[in-house]
């Protein structure tokens, strides 16, 4: 198993009064190792929504701060999935400062479900899927 990675410079809008980041930035971050890693997997969101007919809207979101970062500073966002259920999909992040690899700044999670384009009805994880997502699996760590 490999963690996909992005990179990403904390930027003058991901800042907030206080000098920090600011906790919606690492939505960003987030969305971006999310789009990233799915486009890794042959599943980017025209292929999922044209090809599969499905979406795959967060249902929830999560996000842990652990330590402040700074404008201009170079984050390395991890991505991997850590549960694939019936219908869910647990896309799992974790984010460390790329001067210091061995301290995680800030973990998340989002749970996407799979649901029908059209209805927003939640379907099964197609097997297509799961094949393709089958490198980025692991289990969440404690």
């Amino acid at each position: 198993m490999a963690r996909y990675r992005i990179e990403e410079y904390v930027r003058w809008e991901d800042i907030d009064a206080a000098g920090i980041i600011n906790y919606q930035a690492y939505l960003r971050f987030f969305g971006l190792a999310e789009a990233e890693l799915l486009r890794s997997a042959g599943l980017a969101y025209g292929y999922l929504v044209d090809v599969l007919g499905i979406w795959l809207p967060r249902v929830r979101v999560e996000c842990n701060f652990r330590k402040p970062v700074k404008l201009d500073e170079l984050l390395v966002v991890e991505a991997f999935f850590s549960r694939i259920g019936r219908t869910s999909i647990h896309l799992d992040f974790g984010v460390h400062r790329k001067s210091d690899p061995s301290v995680v700044v800030a973990t998340g999670r989002y749970v996407l479900v799979c649901v029908h384009q059209g209805s927003f009805e939640p379907i099964e994880v197609p097997a297509e899927i799961r094949t393709r997502i089958a490198p980025y699996v692991e289990s969440a760590a404690p």
